[in-house]
């Protein structure tokens, strides 16, 4: 019999990815308040502190400018993914439908407990993914418009309201960006899979699989 696996193999890709993202967060930290304190100093403004800058409006907007995005790319591919199909797509479920492979063990306890929790919990992770954009699309706009003020008072120019920030050019630019690169993105990811492969990859179709495999 063999032995439990080890922590490692059994989270390394979370593992992994989590590292490969704090270290380009920090990266992020340290470039972007590097950046922003040039501009500042440049204006005659004393430079901010670590702590300072990750209070301040350029951090927080770019930041969650960007969580927004990648979350109503994934919230809204989920939930598209239950009634559209592209032919030959690894990421496509199949037109016929198969036969669900579940492990053997236990079901989530909400399954178990059957009625509401089950309901919730059968569309638990469209609802996830929406509630974490609404959460970014609302701290976005908040340290968005903190830094169109901080830029203003750079320039000697008054503040403006929150309301007419949300209202502005600016701040839907900001948003329209981000959004139509993420959904090339996914774009990219379904029509490619059908064409090309990456041998052992759950994203994509075994190598000897036909163009009009759908599915992985």
């Amino acid at each position: 019999m063999r032995g439990e696996p080890s922590f490692w193999r059994r989270n390394g890709l979370s593992l992994l990815l989590s590292a490969i993202f704090l270290a380009f967060l920090v990266g992020q930290v340290l470039t972007g308040q590097a950046a922003w304190n040039e501009e500042i100093v440049r204006e005659g403004q004393a430079p901010l502190t670590l702590r300072a800058y990750l209070d301040s409006g350029h951090f927080i907007s770019a930041t969650f400018e960007n969580w927004e995005s990648e979350f109503l790319q994934m919230g809204m591919y989920v939930l598209l993914t239950v009634w559209l199909r592209q032919l030959g797509s690894a990421e496509s479920r199949p037109f016929e439908p198969r036969p669900e492979h579940i492990d053997p063990g236990p079901a989530p306890w909400p399954v178990r407990r059957g009625g509401l929790w089950r309901r919730l919990y059968s569309h638990s992770l469209t609802a996830a993914f929406l509630l974490l954009f609404l959460g970014s699309f609302v701290l976005h706009g908040y340290g968005s418009w903190r830094h169109h003020n901080d830029e203003r008072r750079l320039q000697g120019r008054a503040p403006v309201e929150l309301s007419e920030h949300l209202g502005s050019s600016d701040f839907w630019f900001e948003s329209f960006q981000n959004w139509q690169s993420e959904f090339l993105a996914v774009l990219s990811i379904v029509v490619l899979s059908i064409f090309l492969r990456q041998d052992k990859s759950p994203e994509s179709k075994p190598v000897r699989a036909p163009h009009r495999q759908t599915g992985a």
